[in-house]
């Protein structure tokens, strides 16, 4: 008797929190998606040499920016970094590609993103890894943290 009673109430818990469980697994699935077009949106803005589009991804202004083993000053100082490094021309900016990307759903606004990245260009090609925090503020995800481990390819390896 005892056991039946314990099963039924393991059955009816169950039961009720079913709907919570798949709504949440929906919700993730959907702010996953929100996170790969950010991305999307801001590959495609690097390779037109839009770089203020490409910040559009990053938390303003107070977005931590970690590069070859320093701190950028913050976003203004990042976007500097960019117009200055790579905004000379199409070959120093290269064609960027994201890829690899995992996303955990670490609480509703909350997330932690890894991928790699290929910046293709003939003088200094860079492959790497981003490992980013992001922020969901006001209504829309950003990363707040960003971390890039690279390194540089030979040029006649890059293009292989």
């Amino acid at each position: 008797m005892k056991t039946t009673i314990r099963l039924t109430v393991i059955l009816i818990v169950s039961v009720s929190l079913a709907p919570a469980f798949r709504a949440t697994a929906a919700t993730d699935d959907q702010e996953k998606e929100a996170i790969l077009a950010l991305i999307t949106r801001m590959e495609t803005a690097w390779n037109r040499g839009d770089f203020r589009g490409y910040m559009e991804g990053f938390a303003n202004p107070d977005v931590i920016f970690v590069s070859r083993g320093q701190f950028q000053e913050d976003w203004q100082g990042t976007l500097d970094h960019y117009v200055r490094d790579y905004g000379a021309s199409e070959d120093t900016r290269g064609h960027l590609r994201f890829f690899d990307i995992r996303i955990e759903m670490l609480f509703p606004d909350t997330a932690q993103l890894i991928s790699r990245y290929q910046l293709d260009r003939p003088q200094n090609p860079q492959d790497g890894i981003n490992t980013r925090l992001m922020k969901k503020r006001d209504g829309r995800w950003v990363i707040a943290l960003n971390h890039v481990s690279s390194k540089e390819v030979p040029c006649d390896a890059a293009t292989k």
